[in-house]
């Protein structure tokens, strides 16, 4: 994306809104309008290049539709809506226009954003970042894939400023990028009840197409309770070609499944971590607790869990991320499920990731990898937690190599060629399982590194030199001290 637009001028660019809207309709009015840009654009694109053709082409809906490019009628035209920029009507224009699109794309009705003619939407700076989209945002040569990029960034930036809520963040590319990795879904049911803006589909659909595959092999069913963020994850995929089953309507996957019956192949999730209120009556006796037990209705950290591991299928897998204290947690229902899903063999891997992989909350996760058709015991544990490039002071990303190297090194666990790497990887059996009490934190297997290790005489020798930097710390410290004294003084004469 960097080399066609520089990122800084598109987050300036909805810094022109900032302070100007309700930090709730922030996010949907920037990704609203990089929407409209992006599909007038591709139809104005296909539009001239089937007039060149000069058989009337340009006027018929199949050849937009057999291209994926949406219909966009004259009034939902990017030229329309610019050439009202300056004017008091400009929210009516944009709503207009995006009512006018969902009438003539069926994949698009109800998702699109309809509020810009709000009373409270500062139209003069709504005007000036429709100007700034007509003057810096031209899409017409871009793919779906670059539209995503943007739509991506916007995201994550949004993640980064705006606080969010009941754990709800964005996923970070490189967290996903090696969660589908492990997974490798070529083709089958892919599942997420609580698919966020779409990113884990997303990757999915990218991972296909590295190998050469068919997307339409695998099949994306998902799920999201917010209405805001269920609309987005629509736009998402509908921009990207993909077509996905992600209901009607926002639900709560716990009290309202809109995919009751299904059986996936892979499931890719990061649900909202320790969801407190999260527990109805409906759900005393549900059958997705059925196989490991009700879980903790304060709680909802093993409720998703469970829930996911009902949805697999007999051959499934599932790579979730959950936060640190999950794998250690003792209150009776949590440790009970635990302690349930170990014993039968259905918990592949436990991996440990760095901190500051989230740009908006300082918090360490870990991937479960589970196998619904798995029977033996072992578990791999990894610990990652050292790994990933800091971005800056606050974000950190994980690396081709080191996605590459957890990879391989649960790739080995699966083929049993796993070599015990001291402070990284650890096939672990269910007897030394039991003696940590069942609990899953990688950091109890797999040990310390001692590779990196100073010997006696290199840790005093690097103490010597700490020492020496002290006093001559402290000895600056006291001349500027007494230079303190002397202006003071001379001040104060």
């Amino acid at each position: 994306m960097s080399q066609i637009i520089d990122e800084n001028i598109l987050w300036k660019a909805a810094e022109k809104l900032r302070d100007k809207v309700d930090p709730a309709d922030y996010k949907n009015v920037v990704l609203g309008l990089v929407f409209l840009k992006y599909v007038s654009d591709k139809y104005i694109a296909k539009y001239n290049e089937l007039k060149k053709n000069g058989d009337g082409s340009e006027e018929e809906d199949d050849y937009y539709i057999a291209d994926h490019v949406f219909i966009v009628p004259k009034n939902s035209l990017w030229s329309y809506v610019a050439s009202h920029s300056k004017q008091v009507d400009l929210g009516q224009v944009i709503d207009n226009a995006f009512i006018e699109l969902e009438k003539n794309n069926n994949q698009l009705k109800g998702i699109l954003p309809k509020t810009y003619s709000k009373s409270d939407l500062d139209k003069n700076a709504l005007g000036e970042l429709v100007d700034f989209f007509t003057n810096h945002l031209n899409m017409e040569d871009a793919d779906g894939d670059f539209f995503g990029q943007v739509y991506e960034y916007y995201v994550g930036e949004f993640a980064k400023h705006i606080a969010t809520k009941g754990g709800e963040f964005f996923t970070p590319k490189s967290l996903v990028e090696l969660m589908v990795d492990i997974l490798e879904p070529y083709k089958g049911r892919v599942y997420d009840p609580c698919c966020g803006s779409g990113g884990m589909f997303v990757q999915c659909s990218k991972f296909v197409k590295k190998h050469q595959g068919l997307i339409d092999n695998i099949s994306i069913y998902g799920q999201e309770s917010n209405p805001g963020t269920w609309k987005m994850a629509k736009m998402n995929l509908a921009i990207r070609g993909l077509e996905g089953n992600l209901g009607d309507r926002n639900a709560d996957s716990f009290t309202d499944d809109l995919h009751k019956n299904l059986k996936a192949d892979y499931i890719i999730a990061n649900p909202p971590y320790n969801l407190k209120e999260y527990w109805k009556p409906s759900l005393d006796g549900d059958p997705r607790w059925v196989e490991f037990g009700k879980p903790d209705e304060k709680n909802a950290n093993y409720a998703w869990i469970s829930l996911m591991y009902s949805k697999l299928s007999h051959n499934g897998k599932a790579a979730i991320l959950m936060p640190n204290g999950a794998t250690t947690s003792n209150t009776q229902d949590d440790y009970k499920i635990r302690k349930a899903m170990i014993e039968a063999g259905k918990i592949d891997a436990i991996l440990a990731l760095p901190n500051k992989l989230f740009s908006n909350v300082s918090i360490s996760v870990q991937c479960w990898v589970l196998n619904k058709e798995k029977t033996n015991t072992d578990i791999l544990f990894i610990n990652a937690d050292s790994m990933g490039k800091l971005l800056n002071r606050k974000i950190r990303v994980l690396e081709e190599a080191d996605i590459n190297k957890i990879v391989k090194a649960y790739k080995d666990f699966k083929s049993n060629t796993l070599e015990d790497i001291p402070g990284f990887c650890k096939k672990a059996s269910l007897e030394e399982i039991k003696s940590n009490d069942y609990s899953l934190n990688p950091g109890r297997y797999v040990g310390a590194d001692e590779s990196n290790k100073l010997s006696p005489e290199e840790i005093q020798d690097e103490l010597r030199k700490a020492s020496a930097e002290l006093f001559e710390l402290i000895k600056e410290g006291k001349e500027l001290e007494e230079k303190v004294k002397e202006i003071l003084e001379k001040e104060m004469k």
